[in-house]
């Protein structure tokens, strides 16, 4: 099967009356939020969708996104390469009030004003959450050595300083 290049938007209800599955890609220059959080894009985003209605009938889409980006190691400063995989499962709503009637494996995803939703955005979206939140390499790969990572110890002149909060400590004991 040929990758193709998918829309931005899509129209849900239509596409899981259908049950169409796309499987296709965003290309690096579609992903721009997320090449903001990141050193550089890599790759293009590949993504695989399905639509579909289920038992309680209720339109759901479900997907899968990876791509490859360049973060920066912060112990190191060194640039390395992670692949970010990501699986979700959305219920597009109309208003705030039905996200509390949605089973919890869904997760909401609001039409926009012409009854559609915007995919390249939950797909960025998905991929912004699945970056580290403190990008480093593995410990082996780091060129900071274990030896100069320091964890728990004050420099001398630091733990001589008196402590700012030593004023709130005595207002507890008041």
């Amino acid at each position: 099967m040929q990758k193709v290049k998918l829309p931005l938007t899509v129209d849900p209800v239509k596409d899981a009356q259908r049950r169409l599955d796309y499987d296709g890609y965003y290309a690096i220059n579609q992903l721009e939020r997320l090449a903001g959080t990141v050193v550089k894009v890599l790759s293009d985003a590949q993504v695989k969708l399905s639509f579909f209605i289920d038992s309680q009938k209720l339109v759901v889409m479900k997907g899968k996104a990876t791509v490859d980006v360049e973060l920066e190691c912060q112990r190191c400063k060194q640039s390395f390469i992670q692949t970010l995989e990501c699986e979700f499962c959305y219920s597009p709503v109309t208003n705030i009030a039905q996200i509390d009637e949605l089973p919890e494996i869904y997760e909401p995803i609001e039409f926009n004003e012409f009854g559609e939703i915007d995919l390249i955005g939950a797909v960025e979206d998905e991929l912004m959450l699945c970056l580290p939140i403190v990008p480093m390499h593995l410990s082996e790969h780091c060129e900071v050595s274990v030896a100069e990572q320091v964890f728990g110890e004050l420099p001398e002149e630091l733990a001589k300083k008196p402590n700012p909060f030593a004023v709130l400590a005595s207002l507890k004991n008041k």
